[in-house]
C-alpha cells in the first residue's frame, strides 16, 4: 500500500498536475491557431482579389508565360500563388505563436528559420514581376528605336535584348533564394558584365546587317543610274 501511494505521490499527481496546468495553454493555443488561421485565409484571399482588381495576370499572359505554363500542364494562377505566399506567411506567424504558447522550442526554432527565408522568396516575386515589365518596356524600346534609324533587323535586336534581361533576371531571383552559393555569385558577377556587352552587341548586330542592306541598296541605285 506504501509503494502504490509513494507511486501515486511522485509519479501520478505530478502528472496530472501538470496536465491541468497545460489544458488551458493547450486551449488557448488551439484558439490562437484557428483565429490567425482564419486571418490568414482572408488576407490572401484579399490579396488576390486586389492583383486580379489591377490586371496583375495580364503581365503574364502578355510575356507569355501563362502559355508556356498550361502547355506543361502545369495551371497557375499568378494572383492566386502570391496570395497563397501572403496566407502561408501568416499561417506560419499563427504557427509560431502557436509554439511559442505551448513552450515548443525546437519546432519553434525551426519556424523561425522558414519565416525569416520568406523574405527571400517575396523578393524574388517581385524581382520577377518587375522584371517581366522591365523585360518589355525594353523590348519595345530597343524595337521602335532601330526601327526609327531605318537599319534593318528591328525585332532581332529587341528579342535578343529582352532575353538578356531574362537571364540577368533569372541570376538575381537565385541570388535571392540562394544567398550563399558561390556558384551563383560567380554567374551572377559574369552575367552582369556579358549583359552590357549583349546589349551593345544586339545594338551593333542591328546596325551591321542593317547597313548591309543599306550598302546593297545603294550599289543597286547607282548600277540603275550608270544604265
Amino acid at each position: 500500500m506504501s509503494a502504490a501511494n509513494d507511486l501515486y505521490i511522485t509519479v501520478i499527481q505530478p502528472f496530472l498536475r501538470e496536465l491541468v496546468s497545460f489544458i488551458p495553454q493547450l486551449i488557448i493555443a488551439i484558439v490562437v491557431f484557428i483565429v490567425g488561421y482564419i486571418i490568414s485565409v482572408g488576407i490572401g484571399r484579399l490579396i488576390t482579389e486586389i492583383l486580379k482588381g489591377v490586371k496583375f495576370n495580364k503581365l503574364f499572359e502578355k510575356e507569355g508565360w501563362q502559355r508556356a505554363i498550361e502547355k506543361a500542364d502545369i495551371k497557375v494562377d499568378p494572383s492566386a500563388f502570391i496570395g497563397a505566399i501572403f496566407k502561408w506567411i501568416f499561417v506560419i506567424v499563427s504557427l509560431l505563436l502557436t509554439v511559442d504558447i505551448l513552450k515548443l522550442d525546437k519546432f519553434g526554432e525551426l519556424l523561425k528559420d522558414i519565416l525569416n527565408y520568406i523574405p527571400n522568396v517575396i523578393v524574388a516575386v517581385l524581382i520577377f514581376t518587375v522584371g517581366v515589365v522591365i523585360a518589355d518596356i525594353v523590348e519595345k524600346l530597343v524595337r521602335a528605336t532601330v526601327e526609327k534609324m531605318k537599319v534593318g533587323y528591328a525585332s532581332l535586336a529587341a528579342s535578343i535584348v529582352r532575353w538578356t534581361i531574362w537571364v540577368f533576371l533569372v541570376f538575381m531571383i537565385l541570388d535571392q533564394l540562394l544567398p550563399k552559393s558561390d556558384l551563383v555569385q560567380i554567374l551572377y558577377k559574369g552575367i552582369v558584365y556579358g549583359i552590357v556587352a549583349a546589349v551593345a552587341g544586339s545594338i551593333a548586330l542591328a546596325f551591321g546587317l542593317g547597313g548591309k542592306d543599306a550598302a546593297a541598296e545603294a550599289i543597286a541605285n547607282l548600277k540603275r543610274k550608270m544604265k
